[in-house]
């Protein structure tokens, strides 16, 4: 079993054009400029198997930043500032799906991990409506390779990663 992400246009459920994209991927990091402010935002996330073979995965936010605040995107009050970034734990922990807007009129999430990021569209071209991220698995049931690499865009602490994405907190848009 390879765990992962799926990636979904919303507007395409249940119509017989459904596009769906597997990635496969234990830790991952989407980032995004705020629309209005500028301001960079980014969110580590995990995907792991559920206690039993027949539970699907699930997906933890492990950790957040920013790199200041914008209109009505301000960092929580738990907050630590460090290297010029606000970093934090979400609140919502277990997401069960990241409901991501991507508008035609704003930049795009990046999709980081194995040390690289690029545009979301790289993996999944944009409606310029909702996409949905949930957790999901490819392949027969099976053990999970424990020993891939980290996967956060800059190395086991998940600093800061490269720029440019998108708007609202993924963790914020349940």
């Amino acid at each position: 079993m390879i765990l992962g992400v799926c990636l979904t246009l919303a507007a395409t459920l249940g119509t017989a054009a459904v596009q769906t994209v597997f990635v496969p991927v234990d830790r991952f990091t989407l980032a995004w400029m705020h629309s209005i402010e500028k301001v960079r935002w980014e969110e580590d996330y995990g995907v792991v198997a559920g206690a039993d073979p027949r539970q699907p995965p699930m997906l933890l936010a492990l950790q957040a930043r920013v790199r200041g605040s914008g209109a009505g995107m301000e960092p929580p009050p738990d907050a630590q500032l460090r290297d010029g970034w606000y970093a934090y734990t979400p609140q919502i922990q277990r997401p069960l799906a990241l409901r991501l807007t991507r508008s035609i009129y704003t930049a795009d999430y990046d999709f980081c991990s194995a040390g690289r990021c690029r545009p979301m569209s790289e993996l999944l071209p944009s409606d310029g409506d909702i996409t949905l991220l949930e957790p999901c698995r490819a392949g027969p049931p099976g053990p999970v390779d424990q020993t891939a690499p980290e996967l956060s865009p800059t190395g086991p602490a998940a600093g800061p990663s490269p720029p440019p994405a998108k708007y609202p907190s993924a963790t914020q848009s349940q």
